[in-house]
C-alpha cells in the first residue's frame, strides 16, 4: 500500500490523490501483481478498483493501463464487506472471517502470493499476525491525519529489511519481512 511520510494512507478529507503513481511506479506495480495469486480487499478499495473491471473500454487508456487491466481483471479477489450483497468480475464476497479465509486460501493449490489491500483489512490481518511481508510505497507528503497505515493498537513486530528502491526524486519503496 501507499503511505504519506507521516504514516497515513488516506488524508483527513478522505483523499489519496497524492498516491497516483507516475509511470515508473505504475510499471513496478504491474510487475508486482504478476506474483499475486489472489487479492483480498476491503469494501472501499474494492469500490475504488472497480474501474479496472471495465477500463479496457476506455479509449484514453494507455499501454500500461491496458497491461494492468489484463492482469487485474482475471485475478481472483475476495472482498470483505458488511454492506455489499454482490460483487463483480472475478471477485467473491468473503464467506468467513479474515483468518479463516486466509487459512482456506493457503490450503488450496495454486501459485502466487496472497495480497491484502485496504487499511481496515490490513490492520486486522496485522493484529491477527497474518502478514508475512509489508510492502510500503512512501510518498513525500505530510497529510496531518486520516487513516493510518499501521493500526495504532498493534503489538510490537520485529521486521527485517528485504528491499528498498527509490523512484525518481519522490517515492521510496520499502519491503520488510516479519521476523519469525
Amino acid at each position: 500500500m501507499s503511505t504519506s511520510l507521516d504514516g497515513y494512507i488516506v488524508g483527513p478529507d478522505g483523499g489519496f490523490d497524492w498516491t497516483v503513481p507516475d509511470e515508473e511506479v505504475f510499471r513496478f506495480w504491474i510487475d508486482e501483481i504478476r506474483g499475486v495469486g489472489v487479492h483480498l480487499l476491503g469494501r472501499r478499495l474494492y469500490e475504488t478498483m472497480l474501474y479496472w473491471e471495465t477500463a479496457a473500454e476506455d479509449p484514453s487508456l494507455d499501454d500500461a493501463g491496458r497491461e494492468w487491466t489484463a492482469l487485474w481483471k482475471p485475478l481472483p479477489k475476495v472482498v470483505f464487506s458488511r454492506t455489499l450483497s454482490e460483487v463483480q468480475g472475478r471477485a467473491r464476497l468473503a464467506s468467513g472471517g479474515l483468518a479463516e479465509e486466509i487459512e482456506r486460501l493457503r490450503a488450496e493449490p495454486g501459485e502466487g502470493d496472497i495480497a491484502i489491500g485496504g487499511a481496515t483489512l490490513a490492520a486486522e490481518a496485522a493484529v491477527l499476525g497474518l502478514i508475512d511481508e509489508y510492502q510500503v510505497m512512501v510518498y513525500p507528503v505530510l497529510v496531518g491525519g486520516g487513516i493510518p497505515f499501521f493500526a495504532r493498537n498493534e503489538r510490537q513486530v520485529e521486521l527485517e529489511l528485504v528491499e528498498t528502491r527509490t523512484f525518481g526524486p519522490r517515492v521510496v519503496y520499502l519491503r520488510y519481512r516479519v521476523a519469525r
